[in-house]
């Protein structure tokens, strides 16, 4: 059996086993009308099952090892990638990469969350969980994008902001507020798109835009489930029904106003074919790019202040 196959994905990956040890003994025996009868099967129970993930499994989904990250997008969707290193004050922080793009003919500035596929590379990526230098470098690329009337594009995968003892030290609250301050206001589009984890203030310190798109198997949420479970049960073993109550899914922060389109992915999830995912989620920004780059500066401000006050709801 594959690696890395989520519990409810076990019945597809049976039949699909099964398909694969028939296939061998094909030119011996005429067996191809009971394998297309199979590959019918599987492609039933495949839409099926994932037509009817719960908020959990969508939640397992997002976190699979084998999705696009940040700088997979960034190779298959843009031309003439320059990665930018450092927050100039402290050091380079490669929980976040950023740094300046080509889609197609149009520049932009592109930033997102990183994380490893390996042991080595998630210590060196300190397992996608930024310190307050890496929302510092950020806003540095930002604010460079705005003096030269460029785009920024930000892609949000993270489990949250790093909690260290250090990264208190070094002001990560005020780090990341001063990102919500400064992308509030920024002067030129911005384009947020969140490609896996959207964990707490640590996806938000890069997620203030006036486009919010959201892959079909991501989730987006102020706590993850398990640590939800673990303040209102004293345990892990809620974080289902934690999930459910959070409503972090797509289809509930479109529902809600949070975000504004869903993208879709290839049937599965986006782990399963990288370049169709990548085609479909380039389409999505370059069409987004086309709509904001009409809006002047100012207006464009105003609308995402306006966006943003919008939304909870609240009673006096």
């Amino acid at each position: 059996m594959a690696k890395n196959i989520l519990d409810f994905e076990k019945p597809i990956i049976e039949l699909e086993n099964k398909i694969d040890e028939m296939r061998k003994h094909e030119t011996a025996l005429d067996i191809s009308k009971e394998i297309k009868t199979l590959e019918e099967k599987v492609l039933q129970l495949k839409q099926t099952i994932y037509s009817n993930l719960t908020r959990w499994q969508r939640v397992q989904l997002a976190r699979h090892p084998e999705r696009p990250y940040t700088l997979d997008y960034i190779y298959m969707i843009t031309e003439g990638f320059i990665e930018l290193h450092g927050d100039r004050t402290f050091k380079d922080d490669h929980a976040i990469v950023g740094g300046l793009a080509k889609i197609d003919n149009q520049k932009v500035m592109i930033i997102g969350h990183q994380k490893g596929r390996d042991t080595k590379s998630n210590l060196f990526r300190n397992f996608g969980m930024p310190n307050p230098e890496g929302y510092r470098k950020a806003l540095r690329l930002m604010k460079l994008a705005e003096k030269f009337k460029i785009p920024v594009i930000t892609m949000l995968d993270t489990p949250g902001a790093y909690p260290g003892i250090e990264a208190e030290e070094r002001g990560q609250a005020e780090a990341i507020a001063r990102n919500l301050l400064e992308m509030s206001r920024l002067k030129v589009p911005i384009i947020v798109a969140i490609i896996g984890e959207g964990a707490s203030g640590g996806a938000l310190g890069i997620g203030i835009g006036d486009r919010i798109l959201m892959l079909q198997n991501t989730w987006y949420s102020v706590i993850s489930p398990e640590s939800c479970s673990s303040i209102l049960w004293r345990s892990w073993e809620y974080k289902e029904q934690a999930a459910e109550a959070l409503k972090l899914t797509a289809e509930d922060l479109l529902e809600q106003g949070i975000i504004d389109r869903i993208i879709p992915e290839p049937l599965g999830g986006a782990h399963k074919d990288h370049n169709q995912m990548a085609v479909t989620l380039k389409a999505a920004l370059k069409e987004e790019l086309t709509n904001l780059l009409k809006i002047k500066p100012d207006k464009l401000v105003s609308n995402r202040l306006e966006k943003f006050g919008k939304m909870g709801v609240y009673e006096e």
